[in-house]
């Protein structure tokens, strides 16, 4: 970070921003209560003496300010709040005193910063994250929907559920004489209607996504990580979004920026490691756990595997090809060591991070 006689750390809220500059020269602070307008707090800004800097932490208000403050060519950082110092006997938080910490830290260049994503991809990011909320909601409707069933004493044994025989099935079950007492029609109604209406919303975000992932900046990259198994589109373009800019990160880096990497604990000759930090981006952290999976069946290259490696180049197959194989030659052995699944797993899905980055950055 360039040093900038004004430092300004901003507490931003919903309905209101508490503003306090550090001039660097006379150690004067600038408090002022703002409203969460743009041109409000650009306005304050210039009143400060120049060469103005400002962080905030990044929440739910997003990078709006950011990008604004941005394009109006004053600096802005945005804030990692996993990241500030705090000192351990600081038991008093108000918005003046986070204020005042982020001027303070920011004086000092002791902000560690998030990087702010562009305007297309923050709405294909949110796009994904819909279509991880629906994911949710249709378990939550598929679960209400069968323990209504169960608790009336029906069962489905016809094979595996939620598929279209089972729908047929379900559909059977209204006319049954079970639900002829009142109420308890309409809450089956209710319930199924809301499982048809999830898959609906569903499907079109589906349409969504792979419509997006066929002709988008991410398309490339889309493309080159498809050719890895568990890894379609919808988790391809996923890890795309989530991630955006891989060059910023390395093949060793990246596992411990998805929080895939043990905790430790270690003072003198004691190392002491425990669970994976979980740090990060979860959505992208649960996408690789998820196609960790597939690397445990023997390598075959299905048929939609080999379309996703039809459509790439002959280097990415190649790359792709040998990941695949060593990703479950992993498997195997930690099998052969009777290894517990899940934190096998999760190694694997370390692994799986790096090829993704190889691949994420290899040039055609």
């Amino acid at each position: 970070m360039e040093r900038n006689r004004t430092s300004v750390g901003l507490d931003v809220h919903a309905r209101s921003v508490l503003a306090c500059g550090l001039d660097a020269e006379t150690g004067q602070l600038f408090e002022r209560r703002l409203t969460p307008d743009h041109g409000e707090i650009a306005g304050w800004l210039r009143l400060l003496p120049g060469p103005v800097a400002v962080a905030y932490e990044a929440g739910p208000t997003g990078f709006g300010l950011a990008r604004f403050l941005t394009g109006q060519g004053i600096q802005c950082w945005v804030a990692a709040p996993s990241k500030l110092q705090r000192p351990s006997g600081d038991r008093v938080k108000t918005d003046k005193r986070d204020a005042r910490h982020l001027a303070r830290l920011l004086h000092l260049g002791e902000i560690v910063t998030v990087t702010v994503p562009s305007v297309e991809r923050e709405a294909a990011r949110d796009l994904i994250r819909a279509r991880d909320d629906v994911r949710g909601d249709l378990m939550s409707a598929r679960h209400r929907l069968s323990k209504l069933l169960l608790r009336q004493g029906i069962v489905y044994y016809g094979g595996k559920p939620w598929t279209g025989v089972h729908e047929q099935w379900l559909r059977a079950q209204r006319r049954s004489q079970v639900f002829t007492a009142p109420g308890l029609g309409l809450a089956f109604d209710i319930a199924y209607d809301t499982l048809l209406a999830t898959v609906a919303r569903r499907d079109r975000l589906d349409a969504a996504i792979t419509e997006m992932a066929a002709d988008s900046v991410f398309t490339p990259v889309v493309t080159r990580l498809g050719c890895l198994r568990g890894v379609s589109t919808l988790t391809a373009f996923g890890l795309a979004v989530e991630i955006g800019d891989w060059q910023r990160l390395t093949g060793r880096s990246i596992g411990a920026y998805l929080g895939l990497v043990p905790t430790e604990s270690s003072s003198g000759a004691s190392r002491s490691q425990g669970s994976i930090t979980k740090t990060g981006n979860a959505h992208a952290r649960r996408l690789l756990i998820e196609a960790a999976w597939h690397h445990r069946r023997r390598y075959r290259p299905a048929a939609a595997l080999r379309r996703r490696q039809d459509r790439a180049t002959p280097a990415a197959r190649d790359r792709g090809q040998r990941a695949n194989q060593r990703l479950h030659t992993r498997w195997a052995r930690f099998d052969a060591r009777h290894k517990q699944p899940v934190i096998a797993n999760t190694a694997i899905a370390r692994e799986l991070a790096g090829w993704c980055w190889s691949l994420a950055v290899l040039h055609d």
